[in-house]
């Protein structure tokens, strides 16, 4: 379900289930995660292309596959410390790991986790008919794979809140104007091998450096966020509240919350 192909330096990453839109179950995650180590132990790649299979990136977590196995959550979210990245944070800031550039080619729909992988590529070429969303809150969770890092670096404060908390699509342009996006086209295949051909120009150990050095101008708490997405998830995933959210994305109307605990 995720398809490795490396050629000529370049190493492509597929998220490969088309039927449906390329959405994240178990396997996938652990695959992605794997895929990463493979990438950061062969020195010969010079760069990284994230991709989806079909006319979509991806539309988020498979809430089906994954809620069927109450096994499968645990060892998304398990940690040894609460500022280590569990499995469903290191498909996003492993990115981050590598010393070499990442680019998300975005196509189609691009929802919820898939998102948040794109979030942690250094660039992303959005297609001008792509929609983008965080959808967490719908099923009456929180954004927890390590986006909230990458966040803070693009994203006004407010604008961050919100695209969070109204977990609707937006369009590319919108997306665009918050910073989510580094190049709009048409052709997003083009210009990612228009972008390729100039980063290749360049020292791969110059790219390793300014990467490295643009990270440390951005940081956060890196730890602290981590922790806290992982905590508040868990108490989401045990919330009365959060089934009564499930029921109401699945079309019933009649749902009334209960009084929202101290956080």
């Amino acid at each position: 379900m995720i398809k490795l192909e490396k050629q000529d330096g370049i190493a492509t990453v597929t998220l490969s289930r088309a039927d449906k839109q390329n959405a994240l179950n178990f396997a996938m995650f652990v695959s992605l995660n794997n895929t990463i180590k493979n990438i950061k132990k062969d020195r010969t790649i010079r760069a990284v292309i994230i991709k989806g299979d079909g006319d979509h990136f991806c539309s988020g977590l498979d809430i089906a596959a994954v809620m069927a196995s109450p096994l499968n959550i645990i060892k998304l979210l398990f940690k040894w410390l609460p500022g280590n990245q569990n499995l469903a944070q290191k498909v996003v800031l492993g990115w981050q790991s590598l010393s070499v550039p990442v680019i998300a080619q975005i196509n189609g729909n691009c929802l919820g986790g898939g998102l948040q992988i794109a979030l942690g590529a250094d660039y992303r070429i959005v297609h001008n008919d792509a929609k983008l969303a965080i959808m967490e809150a719908r099923w009456g969770l929180c954004p927890d794979m390590g986006a909230n890092v990458m966040m803070g670096g693009l994203v006004k404060r407010d604008q961050a809140l919100l695209l969070a908390s109204h977990a609707n699509p937006i369009t590319a342009e919108q997306a665009n104007e918050l910073g989510l996006v580094t190049q709009l086209t048409n052709n997003t295949e083009l210009a990612t091998q228009t972008l390729l051909s100039t980063l290749l120009e360049r020292s791969p150990d110059t790219l390793a450096a300014i990467k490295r050095i643009t990270q440390l101008s951005y940081k956060s708490r890196q730890r602290k966020i981590l922790a806290k997405e992982t905590w508040s998830q868990i108490r989401l995933l045990t919330n009365p509240n959060t089934k009564k959210a499930i029921a109401k994305a699945k079309g019933k109307s009649d749902i009334k919350y209960k009084n929202a605990k101290r956080w």
